[in-house]
């Protein structure tokens, strides 16, 4: 009886140190260490909103457009062509982030970047812009998956939703710096006013090539390559607790369990592969590796992990649909669209929509993981589509005198301003956060490529078509980003369920992908294997 009690005194006493990390700003002032890292890990964010934003002022110049003369086609196919790129690099990267390491894998993407951005500062001809562009959008893109990759699999469930929204803010802050240099050179008339801003991008990729190697590895990829004593003094690390603590111990435990699990269905996999015999009686390895990679790459859209991944690319589709890169690659001609004229002008009023962007999205990463994902993504798509609305409805009535009109241009530009705010602390970070704690680990890295593919595919058409589009008709493109953020609320309302404290781990219960029967007694069967190991706390080199 005695014993009996001593056991529950001792779970309880774990339970009680197990919940005591605190979301939000509270969360990191509890644990530096960790939000150090995903402020540093969140610099591929930066590269990625400044090499987007910084093409807005760039067009508008006036020696670029000497340099360059394009039509509209072609000056949506300069912005464009980063995204096509982009889309390509999250394709490819998973692929390098199961083999090498996340970490090692940011490097590399860094490294793609600097030689695009490098080729960007230096094009004489629009073929040498292009192929730049192209290049950083490879690197970007991997970016853009390795980010929320890496700081979902470093984080705690309490902090889970502020680090990845860390990310988020990061695009923001690069999109808010590259409009204002934009602006700051845009006052010198020589090639320097465009080629400095391009150049200065390779600043922040020498500073993050050299930090992620000061980075430590994620603890789940440690553990699914069996380096499980270094995932643990890593885990204890980023926790700020010693690796005897039971929180630390139950969370090594749970990773454990899923990676164990992993490699109980590659088993179940192997069994089930019809084996090929060439005529002398030996396997036939070449066939059995290529059955083995077409199953492996195939799992990401069977039983369980369709759902997820249509949900995560649909969100990433909504996000784009919006509207909001449209405003970003194009403030200065969307500026000129409800009114404002003159290239100072412009470039000031693109300015503060940077500004804007920040201070918005700082309030996600402080209390996403109290609020709720859901809730934001609803009160964001409401906002937005009033905004468009209104936007679209002022440019209706005025656009042909808005001489005679500038409070009503002032509002509609006031209204845009207002669209960027709810863009920002919605559907800017929360896509990233949901979409990076949808897939178990052994498609993760996998099932963010494609999610993240659908971003950067969306954003190249959004990105393309947008030139012609204000070129036909200003009001039928803000109309048209408005009806897709209403379709965005009914998505959100039926198919997104809240996941806020919620671990990694336990997103299969919450979408499913675990249903059949054998998988479930396997599950309960791993874990009781797991929770009767005693963990081994070597000191080993974090």
């Amino acid at each position: 009886m005695d014993e009996k009690l001593n056991h529950d005194d001792t779970l309880k006493e774990q339970t009680k140190v197990i919940t005591t990390d605190l979301s939000g700003l509270q969360g990191f002032i509890q644990n530096p260490y960790l939000f150090g890292i995903a402020i540093f890990s969140s610099l591929g964010g930066l590269l990625f909103g400044y090499d987007q934003g910084v093409i807005s002022g760039i067009q508008d110049m006036e020696n670029f457009k000497k340099r360059f003369p394009v039509n509209p086609v072609e000056n949506g196919l300069i912005v464009s062509i980063l995204e096509f790129g982009a889309w390509l690099g999250t394709l490819i990267i998973p692929y390098m982030a199961d083999k090498i390491s996340r970490k090692y894998s940011i490097a590399m993407a860094t490294c793609v970047f600097l030689i695009g951005s490098a080729l960007q500062s230096g094009a004489q001809k629009l073929i040498h812009l292009m192929i730049g562009r192209f290049v950083a959008g490879l690197g970007v893109g991997s970016l853009s998956t390795l980010g929320p990759l890496y700081q979902s699999e470093l984080s705690s469930p309490q902090l889970r939703g502020s680090v990845v929204s860390l990310y988020q803010l990061s695009i923001t802050l690069g999109v808010a710096i590259s409009f204002w240099i934009d602006y700051g050179t845009s006052f010198t008339l020589d090639q320097w006013s465009w080629r400095l801003p391009l150049l200065l991008q390779m600043v922040f990729g020498l500073i993050l090539l050299v930090g992620v190697f000061f980075l430590p590895f994620s603890p789940r990829w440690l553990m699914k390559v069996g380096r499980e004593q270094e995932a643990l003094h890593i885990l204890a690390r980023l926790r700020q607790r010693d690796v005897i603590d039971p929180m630390v111990e139950a969370e090594w435990k749970d990773i454990k369990v899923i990676v164990m699990f992993d490699r109980y269905l590659d088993e179940q996999r192997d069994n089930q592969l019809k084996y090929d015999i060439t005529s002398d009686g030996v396997i036939n390895r070449w066939q059995l590796w290529i059955k083995r990679k077409w199953i492996s790459n195939t799992q990401v859209l069977r039983q369980g992990m369709w759902k997820r991944v249509l949900i995560g690319s649909t969100l990433l589709f909504f996000q784009q649909l919006t509207g909001v890169n449209a405003i970003v690659y194009y403030a200065p001609f969307i500026i000129n669209s409800v009114g404002l004229t003159g290239n100072s002008v412009k470039l000031l009023a693109t300015g503060v929509i940077g500004v804007i962007m920040v201070c918005c999205c700082i309030p996600t990463v402080l209390y996403l993981d109290k609020v709720g994902r859901r809730i934001l993504l609803l009160v964001g798509s409401v906002g937005m589509a009033i905004c468009m609305l209104t936007v679209g409805s002022l440019t209706v009535a005025f656009q042909h005198d808005w001489v005679h009109h500038s409070n009503e241009a002032w509002l509609a530009v006031i209204m845009i301003y207002i669209f960027m705010g709810f863009f920002a602390f919605s559907w800017g970070p929360v896509p990233w956060v949901v979409s990076s704690e949808l897939f178990p680990l052994r498609v993760r890295a996998k099932a963010m490529g494609i999610t993240s593919s659908s971003h950067w595919m969306n954003n190249f058409i959004v990105g393309f078509i947008t030139p012609p589009l204000l070129a036909a008709s200003v009001p039928s493109t803000y109309y048209m980003f408005s009806a897709f953020c209403i379709l965005s609320i009914a998505f959100v309302w039926f198919l997104i369920p809240e996941t806020k404290g919620k671990s990694l781990e336990e997103m299969d219960i919450i979408y499913g992908g675990q249903t059949a029967t054998e998988d479930a007694i396997a599950m309960e069967r791993i874990r009781h294997e797991v929770d009767m190991m005693v963990v081994t706390k070597t000191h080993t080199v974090a």
